[in-house]
């Protein structure tokens, strides 16, 4: 796996019971995944011939980030190592200008948008769409709310070229909320679809993922499903592929994000699912017969764990499994730094609000913004 962080700690996790043996392509022996795997190489996954050390002897290779470099990819494949999901479906979410083209190309519905070459032009598509606001983001190296502007004015839109990257424009959307469609497929086509989620972001961050949607409709979850799992057959994805979603005021979906990789809104499924994300990526990768997707409860929910004023959990362990015994508590060893994800906690049950409040409960309260 090329990338040491918490996405490679729990993917190595659910491999565990499978008898794999891991070998790690880390940034440093600290990184979250480094803590916990055997065999850990420390190096820059941007350097070629520490990519192609390290990939020597393995039997595949799989990712917890995007950021490979594509041409790196396929010298590696050109090496003969299995790279999954491969290249030529992974620039797809590394490069957010090739994605919207090729969605475009196959008629997944999108918001407008178009590459844009500066501040003038970028106050041009502004008009061509009603207006400013638009959304402005480098077409490389974004995640988690970084590389995303919301620009209300042409002065307002020089920040995101100082990058030297190119600057993809969209349509601000008018969404009533954020969905997620998880699906997990393997090289020989089979394919699993997890129920369509919520996702609610804070500051671009994720916060909250309700598993399922609440009030969805059911017609628009399973064209949200259909869709991403065209996609994924469309773009040849191998292993897990989230589809971030807007749903608008007026009913449609729009696609927004793709991730080839676990994501933010699949964590739920670890103990929400018969069979979860990481579980279900590891046999994707490995072309082993997928697992079942199905929910083990009529609600799940998951919230993210920030840093913030306790720098010590244990504490906060104490107070939470007290509180809640059904309470499922998922740490990655990193060091609290304020607004870092720094773990997560994932309720379920019959109802839905009971299943939200013991979350949010856990994490605030692990973050220190409650203490009691």
């Amino acid at each position: 796996m090329v990338g040491g962080g918490q996405l490679a700690r729990m993917t190595h996790e659910a491999g565990i019971p499978l008898g794999l043996r891991f070998k790690l392509l880390s940034d440093t022996p600290q990184d979250s995944a480094a803590q916990v795997v055997s065999e850990v190489v420390v190096g820059d996954y941007r350097d070629l011939d520490t990519l192609r050390d390290f990939a020597r002897g393995c039997d595949v290779i799989t990712f917890d980030h995007e950021h490979v470099p594509t041409e790196h990819l396929r010298a590696l494949e050109a090496d003969g190592i299995p790279v999954r999901p491969g290249p030529a479906a992974l620039v797809h979410a590394q490069d957010k200008g090739v994605m919207r083209a090729r969605l475009t190309e196959i008629g997944a519905p999108c918001p407008r948008h178009r590459i844009v070459a500066d501040p003038a032009d970028a106050a041009a598509f502004a008009a061509e769409v009603g207006g400013f606001p638009v959304i402005l983001k480098t077409v490389r190296g974004g995640y988690d709310g970084k590389g995303v502007w919301v620009v209300r004015s042409e002065a307002d839109a020089a920040e995101p070229f100082r990058a030297g990257v190119p600057v993809l424009a969209e349509e601000k959307v008018d969404f009533a909320r954020e969905l997620a469609a998880n699906i997990v497929r393997s090289p020989h086509g089979q394919a699993v679809a997890y129920p369509v989620v919520e996702s609610v972001q804070v500051d671009g961050v994720c916060d909250t993922v309700i598993a399922p949607a609440p009030d969805l409709d059911e017609r628009l979850a399973g064209e949200a499903q259909q869709l991403a799992l065209r996609i994924a057959a469309e773009l040849d994805v191998v292993g897990h592929l989230a589809v971030e979603l807007f749903e608008t005021r007026d009913g449609r979906i729009l696609v927004n994000e793709l991730a080839m990789r676990p994501h933010n809104s699949g964590h739920w499924t670890q103990d929400g699912a018969v069979t979860s994300q990481f579980a279900n990526h590891v046999r994707a990768v490995l072309d082993l017969p997928l697992g079942d997707p199905r929910p083990r409860a009529p609600w799940t929910v998951m919230c993210n764990v920030l840093g913030g004023d306790y720098p010590d959990m244990y504490q906060g362990y104490l107070h939470c499994m007290a509180r809640d015994p059904q309470l499922k508590i998922h740490m990655y060893g990193k060091d609290v730094k304020p607004g870092r994800k720094v773990g997560h906690v994932n309720t379920y049950g019959d109802d839905l609000a009971d299943v939200r409040e013991r979350a949010r409960h856990a994490a605030d309260y692990l973050r220190g913004t409650i203490t009691e």
